[in-house]
């Protein structure tokens, strides 16, 4: 029953329910995540998303590494370096490692440089997730935004005050009160109506039904991005050029981070219920009790 309760309410709150104090609430789940982590089958999973995850202030992060075809959590390591990512690589056999067939990830090079270390033919197994590389250009946008927003401001208009989200969205979450608005400024000569553009055009790119088609698309949108005369849209494009192998292989493995990112939310979740964590063992012990996929219940004798 306390497992149960812990699934939805936070240590604080059970331990209420319940009359227990929260060293003994916390006991419980403790012990419930080292149960389920001593069950658990030793594999090494075929598809695995790499990601990373803040847990204090001050930069603290912890490496997050998802099984994409049982959906939960696999691993979770200290801090984000070539060294926590290959903290779990190492923990197989070379020979096992060969088994893993897709990596997600975005463009960290310290997880590229660790993957490419311990998986065999990692060249054709990473897969740099389409969120990410589409961020890469939406805070290009951004910076577009702002540079001309400070510089409009200056000459006494207001054009872009407020309108920071309306270009950061996709266009169909653009809200329809808003929409008006959006169309008026999207008529006008701005610089970052152009850098909007690129970034809007570039989501098409995972449309594209073969690496082939694909490959072409992306240099038609390189040769805009680079001749748009924005300066962080054309390093945004530089950037992507340089990994573009590793994007088109979403064409081969047809793989994702979007498990990351519902994961993500449900953590964010986890951090509000319990206000947040300071200690690192209390915050990666919550991320297996409620990501992890683990058989946490204690064995009842008939």
């Amino acid at each position: 029953m306390i497992i149960e309760l812990e699934k939805e309410c936070s240590i604080e709150a059970v331990s209420r329910l319940m009359g227990l104090s929260w060293d003994e609430g916390w006991g419980v789940m403790d012990r419930a995540v080292r149960r389920g982590l001593a069950r658990k089958e030793r594999r090494v999973p075929e598809r695995i998303g790499v990601d990373e995850k803040s847990f204090a202030r001050r930069h603290k992060y912890e490496t997050l590494i998802y099984d994409l075809d049982r959906r939960c959590v696999e691993y979770v390591a200290d801090g984000r370096t070539e060294e926590s990512l290959s903290e779990y690589y190492l923990r197989f056999e070379k020979e096992e490692r060969k088994e893993i067939k897709v990596i997600a990830m975005d463009m960290w090079e310290a997880y590229i440089g660790a993957t490419k270390t311990h998986v065999p033919k990692a060249d054709k197994k990473i897969v740099f997730d389409k969120f990410h590389v589409v961020q890469y250009v939406t805070k290009a946008v951004d910076k577009v935004r702002k540079a001309e927003n400070a510089e409009l401001s200056g000459q006494g208009n207001d054009w872009l005050k407020n309108t920071k989200w309306l270009w950061l969205a996709n266009e169909e979450s653009i809200p329809e009160w808003r929409r008006p608005e959006f169309e008026e400024l999207k008529k006008r000569d701005l610089k970052v109506g152009r850098a909007w553009a690129i970034k809007e055009n570039l989501r098409n790119f995972w449309d594209c039904k073969t690496k082939r088609q694909a490959k072409k698309f992306f240099k038609k949108w390189y040769w805009w991005a680079t001749h748009s005369r924005l300066k962080p849209v054309i390093d945004a494009a530089r950037t992507l050029m340089n990994h573009l192998e590793n994007i088109l292989t979403y064409f081969v493995h047809h793989a994702t981070n979007a498990l990351g990112e519902s994961i993500n939310s449900k953590i964010e979740k986890i951090k509000k219920t319990a206000c947040g964590y300071r200690n690192r063992d209390h915050y990666k012990t919550a991320i297996y009790f409620h990501c992890g996929g683990l058989d946490l219940y204690p064995k009842i004798n008939s």
